[in-house]
Parts: structure tokens; C-alpha cells; sequence
């Protein structure tokens, strides 16, 4: 124990929640899921780790600690015994959280969603394509045969694989059907920072191994953007909207060629739904549109965009007051489809606004992303391949999503 830190500190993103079954004791847990499983603490540890604000030292602590027992001699390595258990699961902002945050590879967050063991992950995959009403898999006798011409880009749900089911298929097929990029920028909605844009350079690690981001396209975004793009180094590691894109890439490109990625999560664009202004009037965002511009015409790699962003987002699970009942489905229902048209057209100032008079009150979680992306890839059209929705039996909340491809 002699690497833990002098002066512990919890780190953000933590929440605590009183044992249901026995309430002397409390669960720590990280919002983030970067420590994986709570910790359990018991009530006398969780006053102590309370204390953990990085200005305490390990002995103030424990003197601290016995004022709070009324007395008692707090042993010393009573704290120190605490701290690393919080430090092992990553919850202190110490030294060790710092060396994961700088280490070239993201973990998996998502395992779950889709299972651990590679064979069964691949069944899983497989059944987004074979399912009833899915299109096939991509090459194989019988599938669907996509249209002619390149792919510029596709938008993609980021929904769970069990919700997302054969959206995902027939937007992949699409995508391995007509594109030979070498490299996939794939921008996402960020669901845990409020940062407007940011970048990782850790390469993307699944049970099917790791996919490596471009450093040298990165690098190139950093000179035309400048400042800001990794000025929230949690943001990615929770993030399933990279992830589940990316774990199918690999799926399908698996034994066939290598590929890279640029991840990028894109942060809310409340302040432009609320001023009802166009978001390329932001400086952070005209800036992002054309440095993408810029950083792709100096690269001589085949450059392919995944949107990676869900529709509504309705019920009570989401702030509404009442539950998902039929009169809202099928309003939401034709304002997807008018919000897809505005896509399909490569209108991404359509797009916003029809997003903007609503005041985003069916909070589409893929404005920022298909907007950034239409606007920097500027498809000629794009072509809806299917739109659907989860909703839940007790109409606690409903997800809408969709695939569309877009032509270069």
C-alpha cells in the first residue's frame, strides 16, 4: 500500500445507495462504469470515504474518523485498507485512474449488451441480420443486393442490440456492401459529457480483439480545431455510442481486411435548440464542420461516416409525466418520418429546425451527431432502409431509431 495517495479524493461520477436488504450498509458505484461491479462499504466506511476530498491526509482522515466514532481509536490502516479498495475500483481520482486514462486502450463498457465469450457475441451479431424481416447477411446467397455507388455515410441506432435488432442489420449491410473505406469516422452522441466535442486516441477493445484509431488523422484535427478535444477524458469510456458501432465493424470485417476509426462524441446542442439559431452559428461548431473538411482532404485514406444516433425518446423514463400511450407513438411516429425526410434530403439546417420547433421535447439524442455529419460529409441524398422503435409494455418509455445510407 505504499503507492496510494497521501491525500485520497473521490473522483466524479460517483453515486451511493443504501443495501436493500441490509440497510447498515451502503453501495458506492460509479455512474461511469469505468470500476466495474459497487463497492460495498459498510455505514461507518462510507463517513469516511465521505472524507476523501483531496485536501485531507491520510492521518487527518483518521483523526477526523475517531471524532466521528465518538472516540474510538480509528486504526490507521483501517483508512489506508479503505482507500485501496476505492483506488483499485477507480473510484479516486489518484495516480492509478490517471495511468488508465492515459493507456492506449478502451476497455469494453458495454459487455451485456452483447456477451463476453466470442462465439456467442458472434451468434448474437449474426441473428441483427438473419432475423425475420433483416436482410441477410452481406455476400450471402439470397441477401438483399444494395444499390450501386459509394457510401458516403450512414446513420446508425446506437440503442441496444436487442432493441436495436434489424435496424442495425440492414444499415450495416448497406454500409459492407457499398463502401471500401480504410477508415470509419464515427461520431456519436455523447451521453456523459456536456463537452461540445471530444476526441479519444485510445484504439477500441472488444472479445474480438482491437480496433486501432487513426493517430494521424487525429493529429490532423487537432492543428485545424485547436484546443478542447480531450478536455473530458471520461467521456468515452462509458460511451456505448462508439462502441456498438465499432464491435460490429469488427464482426463484419472480421478475417476480411483491416480497418481504423476517428471516435468523436458530440455533446448537446441545447443552447442552439433554445435560441432556435442555426448551430453552424456557433463558433465551436463551424469550426468542427471544417476541420473535418480539411482533415480529410489532406489524408489519402478512403473515408467512410457512421452517425451513430437514436430518434425520440419519450415516456416517463425520460422526464415525461404520463405513460407511452398510442396518440403520442403515432404523432412521434410522422414526426420521425418528416425528420428522415429532412435527412434524406441532406438538409441538415431542415433537420435542426424541425428538431427546433418542437424544443427538442422528444429529445432526439442523434441531432447533434447528423447534423455535424451532414454538414461536413455533404452527401448528395441519403435513402431511409428501416425505422423502427422499442416501446415498452407499461409505456414507461419508447426509443425510435433508424438506418439510412447516404450517397457520395
Amino acid at each position: 500500500m505504499n503507492d496510494l495517495p497521501e491525500f485520497p479524493r473521490l473522483r466524479a461520477g460517483l453515486a451511493a445507495a443504501a443495501d436493500a436488504a441490509d440497510q447498515r450498509f451502503v453501495y458506492l458505484f460509479d455512474q461511469l462504469r469505468l470500476g466495474g461491479r459497487p463497492v460495498r462499504l459498510s455505514r461507518q466506511e462510507f463517513g469516511w470515504a465521505r472524507l476523501f476530498n483531496g485536501e485531507r491526509s491520510l492521518r487527518d482522515i483518521q483523526t477526523e474518523a475517531t471524532l466521528l466514532s465518538g472516540g474510538l481509536l480509528v486504526a490507521l490502516q483501517e483508512i489506508k485498507e479503505l482507500v485501496a479498495r476505492l483506488d483499485v475500483s477507480f473510484f479516486l481520482d489518484s495516480p492509478r485512474l490517471q495511468e488508465y486514462l492515459v493507456g492506449p486502450d478502451r476497455e469494453p463498457a458495454c459487455i451485456g449488451c452483447y456477451p463476453p465469450e466470442p462465439e456467442l457475441m458472434r451468434r448474437q451479431l449474426r441473428k441483427l441480420f438473419t432475423a425475420p424481416g433483416g436482410p441477410g447477411m452481406p455476400g450471402s446467397p439470397g441477401c438483399r443486393i444494395a444499390s450501386e455507388g459509394r457510401l458516403r455515410a450512414a446513420l446508425l441506432p446506437h440503442v441496444d442490440y436487442t432493441r436495436g435488432g434489424i435496424t442495425y442489420g440492414w444499415g450495416f449491410h448497406e454500409l459492407i456492401e457499398r463502401s471500401d473505406a480504410e477508415l470509419f469516422i464515427v461520431i456519436g452522441t455523447s451521453h456523459y459529457s456536456a463537452h461540445r466535442f471530444t476526441i479519444t486516441r485510445k484504439n477500441f477493445k472488444s472479445p474480438l480483439g482491437a480496433v486501432p484509431t487513426d493517430q494521424a488523422f487525429i493529429d490532423k484535427l487537432v492543428v485545424h480545431y485547436g484546443d478542447g478535444l480531450f478536455d473530458d477524458p471520461l467521456a468515452h469510456l462509458p460511451e456505448h455510442s462508439i462502441e456498438l458501432e465499432v464491435v460490429l465493424l469488427q464482426f463484419l470485417y472480421e478475417g476480411k481486411r483491416p480497418f481504423r476509426i476517428v471516435p468523436i462524441v458530440v455533446g448537446p446542442f441545447n443552447d442552439c435548440v433554445e435560441g432556435k439559431t442555426d448551430p453552424t452559428a456557433q463558433a465551436d461548431i463551424r469550426r468542427m464542420i471544417a476541420t473535418l473538411r480539411k482533415a480529410e482532404e489532406e489524408t489519402t485514406a478512403s473515408v467512410c461516416y457512421i452517425i451513430s444516433g437514436d430518434l425520440a425518446h419519450l415516456g416517463p423514463k425520460f422526464g415525461d409525466a404520463d405513460p407511452v400511450g398510442e396518440p403520442l407513438l403515432e404523432r412521434s411516429q410522422k414526426r420521425d418520418e418528416a425528420l428522415l425526410e429532412r435527412a434524406a434530403a441532406a438538409d441538415a439546417t431542415g433537420y435542426f429546425q424541425l428538431v427546433a420547433e418542437e424544443g427538442d421535447s422528444r429529445r432526439i439524442c442523434g441531432l447533434p451527431p447528423t447534423f455535424t455529419v451532414l454538414e461536413a460529409a455533404q452527401p448528395r441524398r441519403g435513402r431511409l432502409l428501416h425505422h423502427s422503435r422499442y416501446v415498452h409494455p407499461q409505456g414507461f418509455e419508447s426509443v425510435s431509431f433508424a438506418s439510412m445510407a447516404f450517397d457520395a
